[in-house]
C-alpha cells in the first residue's frame, strides 16, 4: 500500500471521528429541546387537570349561590303569604313556592353530580402533579448529563482537531485537497477499499485497467464511477 494511502486512511479515521463528534454536538440542543418539550407536555397535562377541577369548583359555588337565591325568594314568598288576606294571592304565592322548590331540587341534583366529579378529579390532579415532579427531577438529571456530555465532546473535539494538523504532514497538497473535497462530498468516505473488483464506496464494478493500477499500488487511483480514492486489501 502506498504510504500516502496509509496516511490518508489514518487521517480519514480521525476526520470521521471528528465528524461524529460535531454531529453529536449539533444534535445536543435538539436533545435538550426534546427533554424540555416532554416536560412542558407533562406540566400542561397537570394544568389541564387543575383547570378542570377549578371549573367544577366554580360551578359548585355558582349552584350554591343560585340555590340560596331561590331559598331567599321562597322565604319572601312565605312572608307575603302571611301578610295577604286574599286566597287568590295566597295560592299564587304557593304555586311560586312550589316552582322554586322544584328548581332547587334540580340544582341540588346537579350539585351532587358536580361534587362527585370533583371527588373524581382530585386524584387525577394529584397523579398529574406527581408526574410533573417526577418529570422535573428526571429531566433535570438528563440535562445535567447532557451538559457533561457536551463539555466532554467539546474538549475531545478540540484535542482531535489540534492533532489532525500533524496527521496531514507529508501528504501532497493537491492530494490532500482532493481528499478534503471527497470527504465532504462522499459522506465521510473519501478513501475506500477495492473488494471483489468492486468499489466499496459506490459498489460499482471497476474496469480491468483500474483494477490493475490499484492492485499494483504504485500510484493514486480513483474510482472512475464515484471519484473516490481506492486502495487494495490483500
Amino acid at each position: 500500500m502506498l504510504p500516502e494511502i496509509e496516511k490518508l486512511l489514518v487521517l480519514q479515521d480521525r476526520d470521521q471521528r471528528i465528524r461524529t463528534l460535531k454531529t453529536e454536538l449539533k444534535n445536543a440542543p435538539i436533545e435538550r429541546k426534546d427533554l424540555e418539550t416532554r416536560l412542558a407536555a407533562t406540566a400542561a397535562g397537570a394544568e389541564k387537570a387543575k383547570a378542570a377541577l377549578r371549573e367544577l369548583e366554580v360551578e359548585k359555588k355558582r349552584l350554591e349561590v343560585e340555590a340560596q337565591g331561590k331559598r331567599d325568594q321562597i322565604n319572601r314568598f312565605k312572608t307575603q303569604q302571611m301578610q295577604t288576606r286574599k286566597n287568590e294571592e295566597f295560592q299564587a304565592l304557593a304555586n311560586e313556592i312550589a316552582h322554586f322548590e322544584k328548581e332547587i331540587g334540580k340544582i341540588e341534583d346537579r350539585e351532587l353530580e358536580v361534587m362527585e366529579q370533583i371527588e373524581a378529579a382530585k386524584p387525577v390532579l394529584a397523579e398529574a402533579e406527581r408526574k410533573v415532579v417526577e418529570a422535573r427531577s428526571l429531566v433535570a438529571s438528563q440535562i445535567a448529563d447532557l451538559e457533561t456530555k457536551i463539555a466532554t465532546l467539546t474538549e475531545t473535539l478540540k484535542t482531535m482537531e489540534a492533532e489532525r494538523a500533524s496527521l496531514t504532514e507529508g501528504i501532497d497538497e493537491d492530494l490532500l485537497d482532493q481528499y478534503n473535497r471527497l470527504f465532504v462530498s462522499k459522506g465521510g468516505n473519501a478513501v475506500v477499499a477495492l473488494e471483489h473488483e468492486v468499489c466499496t464506496g459506490c459498489h460499482m464494478k471497476l474496469t480491468t485497467q483500474t483494477l490493475v493500477r490499484v492492485r499494483g499500488g504504485q500510484q493514486i487511483t480513483h474510482c472512475e464511477q464515484c471519484g473516490r480514492i481506492l486502495y487494495w486489501t490483500v
